[in-house]
């Protein structure tokens, strides 16, 4: 008995480490992507208070687009389409949360594909 929880503890430390290194994998690969589309220009991971001049940032985090979305069963759809055909932050969630005023639509730069990965991750963010 005492061997077979050996083997499973051994086990479960195994799939977890497998875990984290995929997780790892992953994040690298959408930061990759996100910076090669030039997401990165306007996006950070993490959310970022207001500058020195109380300017808010360019756009909103993945962090605080994950945490809006969370729980919305539309959420990949709707972002989805903003990613690919821009938006406005005008009388929207991001309104006076944002410096920057508008998205640019990105079907010309990124794959729908691609894209679709991308918002999946973004969604899957913590804080």
């Amino acid at each position: 008995m005492k061997t077979f929880l050996q083997g499973l503890i051994s086990l479960s430390a195994i799939v977890l480490v497998q875990a984290a290194v995929a997780d790892a994998k992953l994040d690298e690969q959408m930061t990759q992507l996100a910076y090669s589309n030039g997401c990165t220009m306007c996006h950070s991971l993490k959310s970022v208070p207001a500058g020195p001049a109380g300017m808010e940032p360019i756009a909103p985090s993945w962090q605080d687009i994950a945490e809006h979305y969370r729980g919305n069963p539309n959420a990949r759809e709707t972002l989805l389409k903003v990613v690919m055909g821009g938006g406005t932050v005008y009388g929207n969630h991001w309104e006076n949360k944002v410096s920057g005023t508008v998205m640019p639509p990105n079907a010309i730069l990124i794959k729908e594909a691609d894209a679709r990965k991308l918002v999946a991750w973004i969604l899957g963010v913590k804080k």
